[in-house]
């Protein structure tokens, strides 16, 4: 006798990447900010821990709300607050998605979207990507059926961008709301936000888990027109941002000199890393994000994962079926890179 609905017996749980609990790596595979975050955050939280923690948080995380509509331009009604960029996703598809109904979002891309999907018991509709990692019209085709559409922008595993003009045209085309999906947007040239206004189904997820170097805080938000906030904070656990988080996210985005400094140092390694990566005979895709996309013509992708595992270097290998496998590889140090480079170049 199963206790389980049909649904959740069926699918394949979402698989994070690995965290290594014992010993000393050098962790490439997650996506992770290699620098710590602003050192106004350890002081914001160590006050919030002062005050006490014998209340409950604040549910709609007022103070962060505030500072964040004053840095992108918008009243703090039009952001709503989770427990990571996840527990937005999380939120947006469980408004909007029910059985049966269906989910649009490109191939190759952030695997979460199935889960979620999945979950909902809902029909997944994967849109392969152009040579050029462009988006084709199929991808702003509206149907009866479909309820939302997931736009990793700039997209995981590649770190491609689709320009703010091209989301524009897709929103207006399509008849359900569109997320956009910015966890990497702060390392690259263009971003989704200023849209919002513009269009009522576009919805811009945000995250500061990777720009601000708090993935282990867990603090992400969504900037939504205020009528598409309103009902999603009806699905919000009422809770879902703690005391915590919520000081140490406010501080971090205080702290916009210790921001950019750091983001100029992933940007600079970035480059450097996929020069030496060609060097070496990898092809690599131009990224706009903390991660590049590598393959080797005469190297088979687990095979090198594997090995640097063994020399306890940790990329994320990944195999998209029907499209190809390849390593995503973080944006380390200058010498987490050297460290890696050593390895690779007798590897290849």
């Amino acid at each position: 006798m199963s206790y389980f609905r049909p649904e959740i017996e069926r699918m394949e749980g979402y698989t994070p990447g690995e965290q290594p609990l014992g010993g000393k790596f050098i962790k490439l595979n997650t996506n992770e900010n290699p620098y710590p975050p602003s050192p106004s955050v350890a002081a914001a939280i160590r006050s919030a821990i002062e005050s006490g923690l014998a209340r409950y948080p604040d549910p709609l995380a007022r103070a962060f709300r505030e500072r964040a509509a004053a840095l992108l331009g918008v009243e703090p009604d039009w952001i709503v607050c989770g427990n990571g960029s996840d527990d937005i996703l999380t939120i947006v598809t469980r408004a909007l998605v029910g059985a049966g109904e269906r989910v649009r979002y490109p191939y190759p891309s952030y695997l979460l979207y199935g889960t979620l999907a999945a979950i909902q018991g809902a029909r997944c509709e994967e849109t392969p990507f152009q040579a050029d990692w462009t988006l084709d019209d199929a991808f702003a085709a509206p149907r009866p059926d479909l309820r939302c559409a997931f736009l990793a922008n700039p997209n995981s595993p590649t770190g491609t961008v689709i320009p703010p003009e091209r989301v524009l045209e897709i929103a207006e085309r399509l008849e359900c709301p569109l997320l956009v999906d910015e966890a990497y947007a702060d390392f690259a040239p263009s971003h989704c936000v200023d849209l919002v206004r513009r269009n009522e189904r576009i919805l811009v997820a945000r995250t500061l888990s990777k720009s601000y170097a708090l993935a282990g805080l867990r603090f992400g938000y969504l900037v939504a027109q205020p009528p598409m906030i309103e009902q999603f904070r009806k699905v919000k656990d009422s809770y879902n941002c703690d005391t915590l988080s919520i000081a140490g996210a406010t501080a971090a985005i205080d702290d916009q000199d210790w921001f950019r400094h750091n983001r100029n140092r992933i940007l600079s390694t970035r480059g450097r890393m996929t020069d030496r990566l060609r060097r070496l005979g990898f092809s690599v895709i131009d990224s706009n994000a903390n991660f590049v996309w590598a393959e080797h013509a005469d190297r088979p992708a687990r095979g090198l994962y594997e090995q640097l595992k063994g020399e306890r270097i940790l990329v994320r290998y990944m195999d998209y079926p029907g499209w190809r496998d390849g390593l995503r590889i973080s944006v380390g140090t200058d010498e987490q890179m050297d460290a890696f480079f050593s390895l690779v170049k007798a590897m290849v």
